[in-house]
């Protein structure tokens, strides 16, 4: 391994992995993965969005021949709507019919729609297959890929069909995100600003320092903000796998966000990352109006944000209309809420998230109501469309 590629390990004991970042890895995908093939096997099961493959498709399968592999791809198309129970069903019958079983290794190649997708099929493939994350957007790199959870979408929101199942390695290549559309590596931003806010104050100067740098995508500032998010997402999924404590603080702004996501029924004119940004934003707003965090701390969250080019406003953001009444069903059908209770994370301050459970509706609605005709700060990169 050299010295350029960082390692990050997930401590789960015997379903432990690690997560290496760095440049060239798809190039030496098969030399990385060969040591996980059983004995025999020398092809693995490509499951990949299909914008992705078009561009990459010959560097992977180049990537695979060092390690004396072939393989089969299921192509997905890119999008929101690909997590759903057609496109979970179109997956499991081609790996099906073409010989998958669990033995075998399915790779995971695009962004964290397709890492989501691929990791439930696999969870389920036969009762359950190995699968590896191969992400190729930022916010799949920092977040979606690692951790082990799998989802699809269903008409009652986002992400209430899954499983936890962990891979068994994460290829996070900084060369895929040379291709990435800016407003991507943006949405990107939002997650690593994310663990930033939850309990890494450090990160957060960190950030506030190289804002200029990520949102232009200086690869020395992204590699080492994807190092620290990795680090920080590892810890907390080996203390808490499955979600029952600490490991809800990673959605923070997630509520707000998939709620906005929902409304604009997950249309391409908002994506996550800038879903969740507004929703992290909105986080901190909402827990000043709470009087437990210092308003100066919100406004300097915001500002981080907007300098990552992102949107934290409700009325600068793309898509909608976005109703206060219908944020807030959405927001009652979230997977944290619990016997009809709603849970939210918030925070204390920067880098001081918290679990703030069994929420009042009454004052969150009247919240949202104000949010929906504020305006904010806006302070964009230059480049930002």
């Amino acid at each position: 391994m050299t010295s350029s590629v960082k390692t990050v390990h997930v401590d789960l004991a015997e379903r432990g992995y690690d997560i290496l970042i760095g440049e060239g890895l798809i190039a030496r995908a098969g030399e990385l993965i060969r040591p996980l093939m059983k004995t025999g096997r020398d092809r693995v099961f490509v499951v990949a969005d299909e914008t992705v493959f078009g561009i990459h498709a010959e560097t992977l399968r180049k990537g695979l021949q060092t390690g004396d592999l072939c393989f089969h791809s299921t192509l997905v198309p890119s999008g929101e709507k690909s997590k759903s129970f057609s496109q979970l069903d179109d997956v499991l019958s081609d790996l099906i019919e073409h010989g998958a079983e669990r033995d075998d290794l399915i790779l995971a190649f695009g962004g964290g729609v397709v890492g989501d997708l691929t990791g439930l099929a696999a969870g389920l493939l036969k009762r359950g297959a190995r699968f590896v994350q191969m992400p190729t957007t930022l916010l799949a790199q920092v977040d979606s890929s690692v951790g082990g959870k799998t989802a699809i979408n269903s008409r009652a929101g986002k992400n209430m069909v899954g499983l936890f199942h962990q891979p068994v390695l994460v290829l996070a290549d900084l060369d895929m995100l040379a291709t990435l559309p800016v407003r991507e590596r943006f949405a990107g931003l939002a997650e690593i600003a994310k663990y930033a806010l939850i309990d890494d104050p450090n990160f957060f100067d960190f950030l506030e320092t190289s804002a200029a740098a990520l949102a232009e995508g200086n690869k020395a500032a992204l590699a080492e903000a994807v190092r620290v998010s990795c680090a920080s997402k590892a810890r907390i999924v080996a203390i808490d796998e499955t979600e029952q404590a600490e490991r809800a603080l990673l959605n923070l702004g997630h509520t707000f966000g998939h709620a906005l996501e929902r409304a604009n029924d997950y249309r391409s004119s908002l994506l996550h990352g800038e879903g969740v940004a507004a929703g992290m934003a909105m986080a901190l707003r909402y827990s000043v109006q709470l009087g437990v965090c210092p308003g100066q701390d919100a406004v300097r969250a915001e500002r981080l944000l907007n300098a990552l080019g992102l949107a934290t406003r409700i009325r600068d953001l793309g898509g909608g209309p976005y109703k206060p009444d219908e944020l807030l069903a959405h927001m009652a059908h979230d997977k944290k809420a619990r016997n009809g209770k709603l849970t939210l994370i918030l925070a204390r301050g920067i880098g001081q998230a918290y679990i703030h459970r069994d929420a009042d509706l009454t004052p969150l609605k009247q919240f949202l109501v104000s949010e929906a005709g504020a305006t904010g700060i806006q302070m964009k990169p230059l480049g930002y469309t």
